[in-house]
C-alpha cells in the first residue's frame, strides 16, 4: 500500500479543503510501521485521506485504523488521479515510483466505482469520522487464515485443520473486540462470516448505515464534469426515503446544447403510489423552476428534464446550496411534499469544464425540450 499526500483544485476535498493523504493499493505484511512513519512526516497536518484498496491484511489493516483512531480523521473511499503521471497509466511503473517517491503531488479525487473491500472497510473504521460517497464500493468477506509451520517435519491435514480453525477463532476475537472499540455494529462481522473468502459481498446503502460504516440520512457527490462522446456534468446523491427503512438513489445529469442553452436532467425511482407529481428546484436567490416529467421510462425510474440558461446555472452554483420540493397526491388524496437542501459544490467548475466542449449559440430555433431529453437518457 502506498501513501502520498496529494494537492488539487480549490474545494477538491470539500469546502475549503484542496489537499488530502492517498492510500491505495493492497495492505501489505509491512504496511502499518510504514503508515505510522509517514504520518510522522506529516509533522501534525490534518488532513483526510481517501481508501482505495482491495483489501489484504487484515492484523495491518487493524493496527492502522488504531493509528488513525489516534486523533479526528476524516476517511473516505475515492481514487487519486495524479497529474504529474501525465499519460502514463496510474498503475505504471512511472506512476507508481512518483507516488512513492516522498513528493507532494497534485491530482484530483475520483469516487465512481471505487473500491474499499475485504480488510479495507474494517481499517477505515478507525477514522472518527467516515464518509461512503453513493457511488463508492465497500464490500467485506470472510477471512482467510495461512498457515506456517515452523521446524522439521510435513504437518498432517488434522494439524492444518486444527491451526486454520485456531487462526480462524484468533480472528473473529480481533475483529470482535476491535468494531466495538470503534463504535461499530459487529453486525458487520456477523454478514462477513457468512461470505466465503473467494466471493466478495458489496455493502448496500441500509448496511454501510446499519453497521455504523457512515450513518448520514443523506450522501452525495460534489458536481463533477466527465468527458466522453458527450461531455456532461453529472451528481449523484443516496437519501434514507422517507419512512426511514431504506435508502434512494437518485442523480442529476447537465448537458449542453450550446454555450448558452442546457438541459438538466433528474432521475429517481418511479413513484407509483401517487398522482399528479412536481419536482422544483429553488435557492434563496432567483431560481425557482419546475422540471418537467420526461416519456422516457428506464424499469422502476423516472425521468425528469429542465431547460436552463447558463445565467440561471450560474445562479444556481453561485449558491452553496440549492432546494429540491417533490409533491405528489397520494391515494388517499393528501397532498404530500419533501423539501431536500443538495450542496452546489463543484458545480461552478464542472459548468467551466462543459462549457469548453459546448458549441457557440446560434440564432436558429432551439431544440424541443422533448428531442433533448431523449438524447440525454441516451
Amino acid at each position: 500500500m502506498r501513501f502520498y499526500v496529494v494537492k488539487g483544485a480549490a474545494d477538491a476535498c470539500g469546502r475549503g479543503c484542496d489537499s488530502w493523504i492517498a492510500a491505495e493499493g493492497q495492505i501489505d505484511a509491512g504496511a502499518a510501521p510504514r503508515f505510522r512513519k509517514f504520518l510522522r512526516q506529516l509533522k501534525g497536518r490534518s488532513l483526510p485521506i481517501y481508501f482505495a484498496s482491495p483489501g489484504g491484511n487484515l492484523d495491518q489493516a487493524l493496527a492502522m485504523g488504531a493509528m488513525l483512531r489516534e486523533k479526528p480523521t476524516i476517511a473516505r473511499v475515492a481514487r487519486t488521479v495524479v497529474n504529474e503521471c501525465g499519460f502514463e497509466a496510474q498503475d505504471s511503473d512511472v506512476c507508481l515510483k512518483l507516488k512513492q517517491s516522498g513528493r507532494e503531488l497534485h491530482g484530483a479525487l475520483w469516487t465512481r466505482d471505487t473500491n474499499c473491500n475485504s480488510a479495507c472497510p474494517y481499517l477505515m473504521l478507525g477514522a472518527t469520522t467516515r464518509e461512503i460517497a453513493p457511488d463508492a464500493v465497500l464490500a467485506v468477506h470472510s477471512p482467510k487464515v495461512v498457515v506456517h509451520f515452523r521446524g522439521a517435519g510435513t504437518p498432517s491435514r488434522e494439524m492444518r485443520a486444527a491451526a486454520t480453525e485456531r487462526g480462524l477463532d484468533r480472528a473473529d476475537r480481533m475483529l470482535y473486540n476491535y468494531i466495538e472499540k470503534m463504535g461499530a455494529d459487529v453486525g458487520l462481522l456477523d454478514l462477513a462470516r457468512t461470505i466465503k473468502f473467494e466471493d466478495m459481498h458489496i455493502l448496500t446503502r441500509e448496511e454501510i448505515a446499519r453497521f455504523g460504516i457512515d450513518r448520514r440520512e443523506l450522501a452525495e457527490t460534489p458536481w463533477l464534469f466527465e468527458s466522453g462522446s458527450r461531455g456532461m456534468v453529472r451528481k449523484i446523491v443516496t437519501q434514507r426515503d422517507e419512512g426511514g427503512k431504506a435508502f434512494r438513489l437518485a442523480q442529476w445529469r447537465l448537458f449542453c446544447f450550446n454555450t448558452e442553452q442546457f438541459e438538466l436532467d433528474f432521475q429517481r425511482p418511479a413513484v407509483t403510489s401517487s398522482t399528479f407529481p412536481t419536482i422544483l428546484i429553488s435557492n434563496s436567490g432567483s431560481i425557482s423552476e419546475y422540471f418537467k416529467l420526461a416519456p422516457l421510462r428506464s424499469p422502476g425510474f423516472e425521468f425528469w428534464g429542465l431547460r436552463m440558461t447558463r445565467a440561471s446555472l450560474q445562479a444556481l452554483a453561485s449558491e452553496p446550496e440549492f432546494d429540491l420540493s417533490e409533491t405528489s397526491q397520494g391515494q388517499d388524496g393528501r397532498r404530500r411534499a419533501r423539501k431536500t437542501k443538495f450542496s452546489s459544490e463543484g458545480l461552478a467548475a464542472a459548468l467551466d469544464r462543459l462549457l469548453a466542449t459546448c458549441p457557440p449559440a446560434k440564432t436558429t430555433a432551439p431544440v424541443s425540450a422533448t428531442g433533448s431529453r431523449e438524447s440525454a437518457a441516451k
